[in-house]
């Protein structure tokens, strides 16, 4: 039985401008290590892998792991997959100001996929957005 999430990990190309954009959002880095070796080639299922790991708090406590994989990159380019492509879809992020948010994104090298809208109740106002890997961010501010 599952008691919580524990992390949330993003394969990214390149560890230190992910933990540039990322620390920019509000994460603070606690741990940076780089994994070799029998346990991870097992937990990966990669033989001779070398991955560089950032684990990232947000301010609510929740973390996020930035994986770099130096020995096994992957070759296809993932970058700004519609919000349909199968697998893990998104991850949203509870925003203060979500039209500041937009800005910083795309100042930092992501983009959006829509304008922040309006939830039909008038609760939420959500957006999604790319970061600099392609993963699709989605935005909320509670306006309520």
């Amino acid at each position: 039985m599952i008691k919580k999430t524990r992390h949330t990990g993003l394969v990214i190309r390149n560890l230190n401008k992910s933990l540039n954009f990322y620390e920019n959002l509000g994460f603070q880095l606690w741990k940076r290590e780089v994994e070799e070796g029998k346990f991870i080639d097992t937990v990966v299922g990669i033989q001779s892998v070398s991955v560089e790991t950032a684990k990232l708090h947000g301010p609510d406590g929740s973390m996020i792991e930035l994986l770099q994989y130096h020995s096994h990159p992957e070759k296809k380019e993932k970058v700004n997959s519609p919000s349909n492509t199968l697998g893990c879809s998104h991850i949203a992020f509870t925003v203060d100001n979500i039209e500041e948010t937009c800005k910083q994104i795309i100042d930092m090298g992501g983009n959006l996929v829509n304008h922040p809208a309006i939830s039909p109740s008038g609760n939420v106002k959500v957006a999604y957005c790319h970061d600099i890997d392609g993963i699709i961010l989605e935005l909320v501010e509670e306006l309520v």
